[in-house]
């Protein structure tokens, strides 16, 4: 890898694929060599900088994954699932780039997919990019392992804008998993999705889901952890998409660590936030 990180994005025409593209773009460390978009796109051909910063990067938009990843050290991800599961399958049957993958969403056959390219390929993936979120979800480990689960109820709560078309948020996911986990819990077999009608006592031990759906918030989490008297609650407000684009180029650099790489392996933020 060169000392500049060589940069192809997935899913430049979307709300987090332009913030990291953005951010790629004024940072002295990386270069945009690579952008996919979907096919039909009416930026394919354009130059990607030109609509991003009103500055020509020579970067120009492609359908084609082989074309974008050509010159690239690193493959950054904010497309959609089966885009994700696809380029993951190719890019191990190429050795390479790494990618770095901020997409949430999949389904089981997408997951098993992903988890097999990790095999031979070195894959980031993350339901989110925020080191803020990476932190909380630290945190929410570690006291849903010191908690005892009959004693403290875990709640988690999120809100996002109007657009958001998947509910719970993959954040939300994320939280809860490291809770489930942390408890020795599968989160499937204890999440308890948003409530409606009578539902009767709470059963002990699981760990319910709530979403909020309204005007252009960014996103807001809380995993609250009630007991008898008392609350604990963790909590995380994004108030610039930019978080997540600082996170995608943090997670970039960890993944290239300093031109040396890392093996093949599927890592996540956690690793990112053990070092930073």
């Amino acid at each position: 890898m060169s000392q500049v990180i060589r940069v192809a994005l997935l899913g430049v025409t979307g709300r987090l694929g332009r913030a990291i593209g953005r951010a790629v773009l004024q940072a002295p460390d990386f270069a945009l060599t690579g952008a996919v978009v979907r096919a039909g796109s009416s930026s394919e051909g354009e130059d990607v900088g030109e609509w991003l910063t009103g500055t020509p990067c020579e970067c120009i938009a492609t359908v084609a994954l082989e074309e974008a990843v050509r010159d690239a050290d690193i493959v950054l991800d904010a497309s959609l699932p089966r885009m994700t599961a696809a380029t993951a399958e190719r890019l191990a049957g190429w050795n390479g780039p790494p990618l770095v993958s901020g997409v949430t969403g999949f389904d089981a056959d997408e997951q098993v997919r992903l988890t097999a390219a990790a095999r031979r390929l070195p894959i980031l993936s993350t339901g989110n990019f925020s080191l803020g979120i990476a932190l909380a979800e630290a945190l929410v480990r570690q006291a849903a392992g010191r908690l005892r689960a009959h004693d403290w109820d875990i709640e988690v709560e999120e809100t996002h804008h109007r657009m958001k078309p998947d509910a719970p948020s993959g954040t939300a996911l994320l939280l809860g998993r490291a809770a489930a986990e942390a408890r020795g819990e599968d989160l499937d077999a204890v999440a308890t999705p948003g409530r409606h009608g009578t539902t009767g006592p709470r059963k002990p031990g699981t760990i319910g889901f709530s979403a909020t759906r309204g005007g252009t918030i960014i996103g807001e989490h809380a995993v609250r952890f009630l007991g008898d008297m008392e609350e604990i609650s963790i909590s995380h407000r994004a108030f610039d998409r930019s978080i997540f684009a600082a996170g995608a180029l943090e997670a970039a650099r960890w993944m290239s660590n300093k031109g040396e790489g890392r093996p093949a392996g599927l890592y996540s933020m956690q690793d990112v936030i053990a070092v930073a």
